[in-house]
């Protein structure tokens, strides 16, 4: 008998054992099903076998019909069916979360750190966002829904590429692999309109976590949407428990034979390329090698950033002699891959030096990252990268807002609104924060066309709302370009006048003051509401304080100007912490700022101060 499909089971469910309700969405309501005679699924599941239903079908129904209680769209007994229960030790997938990220230990031998992303759990993580994406995105049968897959240079990167690949693949999906490739390429391929490389997919997934060390690991998501938020992946992560706990032998199996038949392998990083290539050509008009003449040297930290150098400056035109760190290597031997490491910008700044180049761009391991630095060795980095980037925003979209995370300085605020006549919007940390703040603001009716976090996550209205360093970078040299072939400059000194007047801290510290959540004080509570009163009492300290003003408008912890300087006290979005960040135009300023939160919290006994002790005693 000839294999009923998927979609025809799921039709058979409905039709003899649904009951349909209403359930609402974000943006649309859909229709859903529960289950309740449970006592028929053990001679339902026999009858859907012997009527050619495979193993693999099943694994596909049981994954895109879990039940998540009050938030599952579709309750299902069947599962309990399947198999006795899973032999696989027990994971907290909560705990992979890290805000719109999955990250986790991908490879032993860290000592205090054992692997939580194993193969099954990242295989089960994808069946997860699978069965998510059937929730939003009917195919149109003509085809199985198709998910990307790229990763970056991480030693955990093919292990990890394959599971996902079995998860999505054992649910019935399309799986095409990209191999080497960076975050703002995934996003992208959700929206190419190219057979070739087939695209546009569906949904993409990039294994990467970030500027981590070797031994992490990680999956970011992405729609045509954009990436998924804090919920989306809280969802994910419920779904992957159930199915995690509910593998088994004979599916994990069907899963590896289906992986053969669904993937599909494309170099879509050309395309990508392509596209910033012709950016550049045509902000310059239409120059076949705009950057020609132009010294350029690139740092990729070993991460997935190298193809920056060969697939766009030189096509382009630019010496890229001097480059550095290009071949991907998961070790990361020469500095970590982050834009905000001081050994990194000095790696950049040598190279720059060395070479007399006319700029130098350094990225982090998955490029959703980037900074510069300037023939002299000046750094675009922090909030200098957000006022250089501010200054071309605003050449093009005068008046325009720009959103910024929380600890920007008080002198971006002056150079955006006084130097540029823009208005500077200071919202909370979290590059999806940051984005979706800017997001919201249009949607409300204040225009605005950049958000930018300090870590150098910087994401244009223009370039569908992604933080991509490649792009940023685009719009960089864009700069050059376009103001050598008008005749308004040459050379990275165009760059740094854009940011002349940009008033800068003598002294700029971050300081960790950690909860010991073992403490009495605790007394059963969360550190969250801990660190929510350490924060409310701090405030009413403040305003006691006549050399101290505090923000009027302020959206995370507790901000406060004075002394010439500024300090802003926050609790971290995941860990049991309370950053403290102080801006002074000399030391004494700063001890003086630091001693009045010491003043402040002193009392919270399960406050560990001794990082600002040290500080305001000059050690």
């Amino acid at each position: 008998m000839e294999a009923i499909s998927g979609k025809t089971v799921q039709n058979v469910f409905r039709t003899q054992d649904c009951q349909p309700n209403r359930q609402l969405e974000t943006c649309h309501r859909r229709e859903c099903c529960s289950f309740g005679r449970r006592s028929t699924y053990p001679l339902f599941w026999s009858k859907l076998a012997c009527a050619g239903i495979s193993a693999m079908q099943l694994y596909t129904l049981r994954t895109h019909q879990i039940s998540l209680g009050k938030r599952a769209c579709v309750y299902c007994n069947a599962v309990q069916f399947v198999s006795a229960a899973s032999a696989f030790e027990k994971v907290d997938f909560q705990k992979l979360q890290n805000g719109s990220d999955i990250r986790g230990v991908a490879v032993a031998g860290v000592e205090g750190e054992p692997v939580s992303l194993t193969e099954r759990v990242a295989e089960a993580i994808a069946a997860a966002f699978a069965a998510w994406l059937c929730d939003r995105k009917k195919s149109d049968g003509s085809r199985p829904l198709r998910v990307s897959i790229g990763h970056d240079s991480r030693i955990s990167a093919q292990t990890l590429q394959d599971a996902v690949s079995r998860g999505l693949a054992g649910a019935g999906f399309d799986v095409i692999q990209y191999g080497l490739a960076s975050t703002p390429a995934m996003f992208n391929s959700t929206l190419t309109e190219d057979e070739d490389v087939f695209c546009p997919v569906d949904g993409s997934i990039m294994i990467t976590a970030s500027h981590l060390p070797y031994n992490r690991n990680g999956l970011k998501f992405f729609t045509n949407a954009g990436g998924l938020g804090k919920a989306d992946i809280k969802d994910i992560l419920e779904r992957a428990a159930i199915i995690y706990d509910n593998f088994s032998n004979d599916a994990l199996k069907e899963s590896e034979l289906a992986v053969s038949a669904a993937v599909r392998k494309a170099d879509y990083m050309n395309i990508y390329t392509a596209n910033l290539v012709e950016a550049v050509r045509r902000a310059a008009g239409n120059i076949e090698k705009p950057l020609e003449g132009f010294h350029i040297v690139v740092d990729a930290g070993n991460g997935a950033g190298g193809f920056f150098m060969g697939k766009v400056l030189e096509p382009l035109g630019a010496v890229t002699s001097g480059s550095q760190f290009l071949e991907p290597d998961g070790l990361f031997p020469n500095h970590i891959p982050n834009p905000e490491d001081k050994a990194a910008m000095r790696a950049l700044t040598q190279a720059v030096l060395e070479n007399k180049a006319d700029l130098g761009i350094i990225f982090d391991t998955d490029v959703d990252r980037s900074a510069a630095v300037d023939s002299s060795g000046r750094e675009f980095n922090r909030n200098r990268l957000i006022a250089l980037m501010s200054a071309i925003v605003l050449e093009e979209h005068p008046g325009t807002t720009i959103v910024t995370d929380s600890v920007t300085s008080d002198g971006l605020t002056a150079f955006i609104e006084n130097k540029l006549g823009g208005k500077h919007h200071r919202f909370k940390r979290g590059y999806k924060n940051v984005i979706d703040e800017a997001i919201r603001l249009n949607f409300v009716g204040e225009e605005s066309h950049l958000a930018i976090e300090t870590s150098g996550h910087g994401a244009l209205k223009e370039n569908h709302w992604l933080d991509d360093g490649a792009y940023l970078m685009v719009k960089v040299l864009n700069k050059l370009a376009s103001a050598r072939v008008s005749g308004s400059g040459c050379g990275s000194k165009v760059l740094t006048d854009m940011v002349d007047g940009l008033e800068e801290a003598e002294v700029a510290v971050e300081l960790r003051l950690k909860i010991d959540q073992n403490h009495a004080d605790l007394k059963g509570g969360s550190f969250r509401d801990y660190g929510e009163a350490v924060l409310k009492h701090l405030e009413n300290m403040i305003t006691s304080d006549s050399k101290l003003n505090r923000a009027p408008v302020n959206y995370e912890g507790v901000r406060v100007s004075g002394h010439g300087g500024w300090f802003l006290l926050r609790l971290s979005l995941h860990d049991p912490v309370l950053p403290l960040n102080i801006e002074a135009p000399s030391l004494e300023e700063a001890v003086k700022l630091g001693l009045a939160v010491l003043a402040a919290v002193k009392e919270f006994a399960a406050l560990d101060t001794s990082a600002l002790d040290k500080f305001v005693q000059g050690l």
